[in-house]
C-alpha cells in the first residue's frame, strides 16, 4: 500500500472517529434537553391548573362574602401576569434565566394575591363549610402540592443536563452549537416561588 493512501485512510479514520463522538455527544445532549423540556411541559400543566381553578374559587367567594372589590382586583390581574409569562416562556426557559425568572416572579405574586384572598375568607365560616368551597379548597392544595413536586423534577432534570453539558468533552461540542444547548436555569428557593399559599379552612 502506497504511503499517501495509507495516510490518506488513517486521517479518513480519525475523521469518522471523531464524528462518531461528536454525533454521540450531540444526540445525548438532545436527549437531556428534551428531558428538561419534558420536565418544564409538566410544570406548566400544574401552572396552569391552578389558573384554571382560580376563577371559580373567585366566583364561589364573591357569590357567599361582600369583600371589596380590591381583593378582586388583585387576585385577577396577578393571574393575567402569570397566565402572561406562562405563555411568553416558550417551550424552554430553562435556557433564557430572564424568562424563567419572569414566571416565577409572577407567580409568587400570585401566591401572594391568593393568600391575601384566603386571609379574608378566614372571616366567613359559613363560607368555609361549603361543599363547593372545600371542594375547591382541596383542588388547590393538591395543585400547589403539584407545583412543588414538578419544579423539584424540573430543577434535577436541569441539573443533570448541566453535569452533561460541562463536563469534558461534551463542553467542547456544545459550545460548537452556540446557544443550541446553553446552561440551565433553576427555580431558586424564595418565598415567593417556593412558598404555597395557606389554603387550610379547617381552624
Amino acid at each position: 500500500m502506497k504511503p499517501m493512501v495509507r495516510v490518506l485512510l488513517i486521517v479518513a479514520g480519525v475523521v469518522a472517529l471523531l464524528g462518531m463522538m461528536i454525533g454521540g455527544t450531540y444526540n445525548g445532549l438532545v436527549g437531556s434537553d428534551q428531558k428538561v423540556q419534558a420536565q418544564w411541559g409538566q410544570v406548566q400543566n400544574v401552572y396552569q391548573r391552578r389558573l384554571d381553578l382560580i376563577p371559580n374559587l373567585v366566583s364561589t367567594v364573591k357569590g357567599a362574602a361582600g369583600f371589596e372589590k380590591s381583593t378582586y382586583i388583585a387576585v385577577a390581574e396577578a393571574r393575567s401576569k402569570a397566565q402572561g409569562a406562562l405563555q411568553t416562556a416558550g417551550a424552554n426557559p430553562g435556557s433564557d434565566p430572564t424568562k424563567l425568572a419572569q414566571v416565577q416572579q409572577t407567580q409568587g405574586e400570585l401566591s401572594s394575591a391568593l393568600g391575601r384572598l384566603m386571609v379574608v375568607v378566614e372571616n366567613y365560616p359559613d363560607l368555609k363549610a361549603t361543599a363547593n368551597f372545600r371542594d375547591l379548597q382541596e383542588q388547590l392544595e393538591g395543585t400547589e402540592n403539584r407545583i412543588t413536586v414538578e419544579r423539584m423534577r424540573f430543577n434535577e432534570s436541569a441539573q443533570e443536563f448541566n453535569a452533561k453539558r460541562q463536563s469534558f468533552p461534551t463542553t467542547l461540542v456544545a459550545g460548537m452549537f452556540g446557544a443550541r444547548f446553553a446552561v440551565k436555569s433553576y427555580f431558586q428557593a424564595d418565598a415567593g416561588a417556593q412558598t404555597a399559599p395557606k389554603v387550610d379552612f379547617s381552624n
